[in-house]
């Protein structure tokens, strides 16, 4: 099951956390994938040489997501070397944390041209070639904290929040093309934006888990594999909880 042999897909944000993870899943399912970055060309180059020595297909693109015009050239690029874009995962995103008084402007400006304009962009980008093949998976990167809020999170939460949204438009606006659109929103997951945080505060958050426990990374790499299916085919518009409980 899950079986993704012969597909296409581009990940945004690969090169580490749930990206990396995602990167993984979709290249031991079978797809040949490519793995975007902004900034750490290593660390992509190391994803891909992992899942190449395992005997699975990758490669590496770099583009910032939030740049329209890039992300186009970038799909194009793609479309032009393989023939086709099956699958986009828009995991690329950034955190900035703070009350709501003490944001700067600039703060939030780049929450939303990295995780709700460039997602955006990629999937105008992704779309254009699915229509021409009348098929594709398009996965939103979403969060727990779009649908429940979180104090200090106001900006990045907010973003999140309008993905959610925007899977259900896109989803309406593609479902005549057979192109799916859905949505992945983990809860509180080990990566290393939470390994910084100190074991009190991640006591606190696991108490408001009922799984009393954190996620993994592959555990929402494995969200992901399942909508960019075929067995996947009739599910669109939808919002896939990775959080254990922490908000249903």
């Amino acid at each position: 099951m899950f079986k993704l042999d012969g597909k296409i897909a581009l990940v945004t944000g690969g090169s580490r956390g749930i990206g990396r993870s995602i990167c993984e899943a979709l290249a031991e399912q079978g797809a040949t994938v490519v793995v975007n970055y902004v900034k750490g060309e290593a660390q992509a180059r190391e994803v891909a040489d992992g899942i190449i020595a395992r005997g699975g297909k990758a490669e590496i693109m770099g583009f910032d997501v939030a740049d329209m015009k890039a992300a186009e050239t970038a799909v194009e690029e793609v479309v032009k070397k393989h023939g086709k874009l099956d699958i986009l995962v828009a995991n690329a995103g950034i955190s900035i944390d703070g009350l709501l008084l003490r944001l700067k402007e600039e703060d939030i400006d780049r929450l939303v041209q990295v995780n709700l304009k460039g997602s955006l962009a990629c999937a105008r980008a992704a779309t254009k070639a699915m229509m021409r093949a009348k098929t594709g998976r398009v996965i939103f990167l979403s969060s727990v904290v779009g649908e429940m809020g979180n104090v200090g999170q106001t900006a990045y939460s907010a973003t999140k929040a309008a993905l959610l949204g925007a899977a259900k438009s896109i989803a309406r606006e593609f479902a005549s093309r057979n192109i799916t659109v859905n949505a992945v929103a983990p809860g509180f997951i080990d990566t290393d934006m939470t390994s910084t945080m100190t074991d009190q505060m991640k006591d606190f958050i696991v108490k408001s888990v009922p799984l009393a426990r954190t996620g993994t990374s592959r555990e929402v790499a494995a969200a992901c594999a399942f909508l960019a299916s075929d067995e996947a085919a009739y599910v669109t518009g939808q919002v896939i909880r990775v959080n254990g409980g922490m908000y249903v």
